[in-house]
This record gives structure tokens, sequence and C-alpha cells, in this order.
């Protein structure tokens, strides 16, 4: 009987060790997967970095503690800014990037987290944007060297971000526009431009207009002369031809081509109205008694 009660007074110490032996299992071992890093914290302070997915071993909490950062792409997206290009135009920039950590250690020592991240990212890319764009004009920043214009700032603010191991992957401009105030001003003289140009076109199509009509009126007095020409020779040889004909044709009866000539002479002369006042012995009236 005594026996039972001393198995019985021991345990509930047993099982305090044991809780406490899983407690301290359950605070050293801590699993790292495989979109995370970590680091390992001793009072505060970072003392071994991990980036390698699967269980790990530290010592218990409270001695050592574990924070984890992402290690996918991140979004940073700042509010719009003002920007001065060279031309002297104010530009409202809207931008983003996408980035990531790359030195855990470095990250943590530096900045700490992602909002300490967000707001050296903001200092960095701002600055970068306003000394890239600020060597172009307004025209080349919206329209035509955007592409390479971002791929510079990317490079620089890449370079700039190591220092608090951050790797940027890309900047873009998500949206430029003009401020308010000089939209109006702007827009006039982007319209006006483009009435010069379109006047200088129009100009210039008249000018080419007028050269096509010129060279198709001169061709088209040389076809005329020509087919003229050729149509009057086409005549001349058939009108000699149909006198050839009708000579050797009369010559064989020459009072049938004297009837004949006589009949043509007044049917164009004398109609229903001819009144025609000759001597009776007149030759020419010989056909008609």
């Amino acid at each position: 009987m005594n026996g039972d009660i001393h198995v019985k007074s021991n345990s509930p110490k047993k099982l305090i060790i044991i809780g406490i032996i899983a407690v301290i299992l359950l605070t050293s071992i801590y699993q790292v997967d495989e979109v995370n890093q970590a680091i390992v914290l001793q009072f505060g302070k970072p003392v071994i970095t991990v980036t390698t997915p699967g269980l790990h071993i530290k010592a218990p909490w409270p001695f050592q503690q574990v924070t984890y950062f992402d290690k996918r792409l991140l979004d940073y997206d700042s509010n719009p800014t003002e920007i001065l290009t060279q031309d002297k135009k104010n530009l409202m920039l809207d931008n983003y990037a996408k980035w990531r950590i790359v030195d855990p250690l470095k990250f943590f020592i530096t900045v700490h987290d992602e909002n300490g991240a967000q707001a050296r990212l903001d200092d960095i890319i701002y600055s970068e944007l306003r000394v890239e764009l600020g060597k172009h004009d307004l025209e080349e920043v919206v329209t035509t060297n955007r592409e390479e214009l971002m791929l510079k700032v990317t490079a620089t603010t890449n370079e700039a971000a190591k220092t608090y191991g951050i790797e940027v992957v890309d900047v873009r401009i998500k949206r430029a526009d003009l401020p308010p105030q000089n939209e109006k001003s702007v827009f006039e003289r982007m319209r006006a431009e483009r009435k010069r140009i379109a006047n200088q076109y129009r100009s210039e199509g008249e000018e080419e207009a007028l050269k096509i009509r010129a060279a198709a009126d001169s061709l088209k007095v040389v076809l005329m002369a020509e087919a003229y020409r050729e149509s009057q020779t086409t005549r001349g040889a058939a009108e000699a031809k149909a006198i050839d004909i009708y000579a050797k044709s009369f010559g064989r009866d020459p009072e049938f081509y004297d009837f004949f000539r006589s009949m043509e002479a007044y049917k164009k002369i004398i109609d229903s109205t001819t009144v025609l006042v000759l001597p009776p012995e007149t030759e020419w009236l010989k056909w008609l008694k």
C-alpha cells in the first residue's frame, strides 16, 4: 500500500517533466516552406539565416525566435508624384515595381520588414525616376523612349537597393499625366502643331495634285493631236480612194456622172420652201425638164 502511494506521488512530477520536454521540443523545431526564408534571432539579434525549405532546429523559446520573409516577387505601388522633364514640363507619374528579398539578414538589419522596405523603395525609385526622366523631353517619356528609360531606371534602382538586401526586378510607369493646370495649354499647343502639320500635308498634296493634273493635261493634248493627225490622214486616204473609185466609175458613163452630181446639188439646194428664178435654158436645170 505504501508502494502504491509512492507511485501516485511521482506521477505528477513525470507529467510535468514530459510537458516541459514537449514544450522544449515544440519550440526548438520550426519549418521553413518553399515560398519563405527565415532568420533566427537570439535575444533580438540575428544569428542564423535559413533559405532552404524543411524542418530546422533552434534553441527553445525564449532564447531564440524565428522571423520569416517572403521569397516571392512583391509589389511596390506608389502614389502619383510630380516629375520635371528636360523641356521643363511637369508630369504626374504613377509607377509601380516588382521586387524580392534576396538577403534576409541584410534586409532585417537595414529595413527590418516589408513596410520599411516600401519606404526605402519610395525614396530610391522616385530619385532615380527624377534623375533619368529629367534628361529627356516630355514626348520621349510619354511615347518614344519609355521602354529604354524604364530599363535604365530598373538597373540603377536595383543597384541602389542591393544595400538593403533587395533585388528590384522591374520598374514600370502605370500612368503619366500632365498636371491639371498644364493640360489645357499643352493640349492647345499640341492641337496647333498637329494643325500646322496637317496644313503642310494638304499643301504638299495640292502641289503634287497640280503636277499630276498638268502632266495629265499635257499628255491629253499630245494624245488628242496624234489622234487627230491619224484621223485626218486616214480620212484623207479614204477620200482620195473614194474619189479614185468615183472617177473610175463615172468615167465609164460621163452622162450618168453629170446626172448624179446634179441630183446631189438639187438635194442640197432645193427643199419645199426654195424658190428658184432662172432662165429656162440654164444648163443646171436640164435634168428637171
